[in-house]
């Protein structure tokens, strides 16, 4: 069969590139070996939205008293947790289906391989090997759990995300390597209902990419929440013969062995290019990732790559962009190159994180004279009432010309927060005009205008 635009992969990159691409008149198909949706809708960002969610429901119950409800003694059921994380997953990847019927989009069952002449090779399940060709070839592969050479995974004693999304049983403790946004999300979870977690983290600070001060304030919620926070730390070595795990740790003062049920790795992901057939078609790779252009182009005429492949932060709002962005530049509509420097990035823990832009110190070390302006949930009304006083709104803008370089935020709700910022330096709005923006109360957005009113020393509620 030939197509104009065959996709190899169905995540939020792959699927929202076809459906996309069927929408401008394309004859479109769609090369997915599992579930359609990929690993976000299925083992990523969906379904641990759904353990989360059931985290924070117990949490509250639990809590219920403060709010002047008397509730009974609440168990977590942590087959049922998982359980409807599956059906959520599950529900998710049916509409994806609904889509593609709806766009006229075929879904090839298989793995995709790509040889010279603009050709795919597809193999099922069977072994059977079917030719495709199109106009244009999109790989849209995504990636897996990354492993460490002292941490390697069995899927049983050392799991990755995925078998940390359907255990048979809930742990009684565990230890969860790496503090991104994977490690802390699932530390969380494990620790609220009511697993002994500790968190590794081998650089000084907890999700790392953050603000410090972020970082800082997420590592105290935890902490109180009962979870042991290792920082600066490293692990040499995990013994699972017998019943559980012991885990080595590097310190500083020595070595330090921690005995546990599960050890959790989250250090990272790795790419999906193994048997793709890069080399072959002379597709060019640098340092795990495919290398394109501004528009996703390849070396090799016709072949193009997005999302996770490529160079960019690995985050599903990014591959959909990414891929609306290829698919509409092949159709010769004038496109622009995606802001790397305005893409928001949320970690769904509790308190949430979501952050846009430069951190405080990366502005300084840029050269930036920054204005900083801080407003804490303390002083809001609306978290106040909620019980939602843990954390604060942080923006960060040029002196000079008043630009808004960043903003970061931890703290109840931010995750839906972070959107009126990125438009906002989308739309190269000042500072003056968030002040002068009237901002609804009592909400938790307030607290945007009133960090920004901060910076620039107007702050009526600090």
């Amino acid at each position: 069969m030939n197509y104009d635009i065959l996709v190899i992969g169905s995540g939020p990159g792959g699927y929202v590139a076809a459906i996309r691409a069927a929408q401008l008149g394309f004859k479109t198909g769609v090369v997915e070996r599992a579930e359609l949706g990929g690993i976000c809708l299925n083992w990523g960002c969906i379904p641990t939205k759904a353990l989360l969610k059931s985290a924070t429901v117990f949490d509250y119950v639990n809590h219920a008293a403060e709010y002047g409800i008397l509730a009974g003694d609440a168990k977590p059921d942590f087959i049922a947790i998982v359980k409807r994380s599956r059906d959520v997953a599950d529900s998710m990847s049916k509409g994806i289906q609904f889509l593609f019927k709806k766009n006229k989009i075929d879904h090839i069952k298989g793995f995709g391989k790509v040889k010279p002449g603009k050709v795919v090779e597809v193999t099922d399940e069977t072994g059977q090997v079917t030719t495709l060709t199109a106009e244009h070839i999109i790989l849209a592969t995504g990636t897996r759990s990354r492993e460490l050479p002292n941490l390697k995974q069995d899927g049983k004693k050392i799991i990755g995300y995925r078998e940390a999304m359907t255990l048979p049983e809930q742990p009684k403790s565990m230890v969860v390597v790496g503090s991104g946004a994977i490690g802390s999300e699932f530390a969380y979870f494990y620790n609220t209902i009511g697993t002994k977690v500790t968190l590794i983290e081998v650089l000084p600070n907890i999700v790392p990419i953050e603000d410090e001060e972020v970082s800082k304030n997420l590592e105290r919620s935890f902490k109180k929440a009962g979870m042991k926070v290792m920082t600066g730390v490293s692990v040499e070595s995990v013994d699972t013969i017998g019943d559980g795990c012991k885990v080595t740790i590097k310190t500083k003062k020595g070595d330090e062995v921690i005995e546990c049920d599960i050890v959790l790795s989250a250090v990272g992901v790795a790419t999906n290019l193994e048997g793709l057939g890069l080399e072959e078609t002379g597709i060019t790779t640098e340092r795990g990732k495919v290398v394109v252009d501004d528009f996703y182009k390849t070396n090799v005429e016709g072949y193009y790559a997005i999302g996770d492949i490529v160079k960019g932060p690995a985050l599903a709002h990014v591959a959909s962009h990414e891929g609306i962005i290829c698919v509409e530049k092949i159709k010769g509509m004038h496109v622009e190159p995606l802001d790397y420097g305005n893409i928001p990035g949320c970690t769904y823990t509790h308190p949430e994180i979501a952050s846009v832009g430069m951190t405080e110190k990366a502005a300084r070390d840029a050269g930036f004279e920054v204005l900083v302006g801080k407003f804490p949930f303390s002083a809001s009304g609306k978290a106040t009432a909620s019980g939602a006083r843990d954390g604060f709104i942080k923006v960060i803008f040029d002196a000079r010309y008043g630009e808004w370089l960043g903003a970061h935020m931890i703290g109840e709700n931010v995750t839906e927060m972070i959107a009126e910022v990125v438009v906002a330096r989308k739309l190269e709005t000042t500072g003056r005009e968030i002040i002068e923006a009237v901002h609804p109360h009592p909400t938790m957005s307030e607290a945007i205008m009133e960090a920004v009113a901060q910076a620039y020393g107007e702050c009526i509620h600090l």
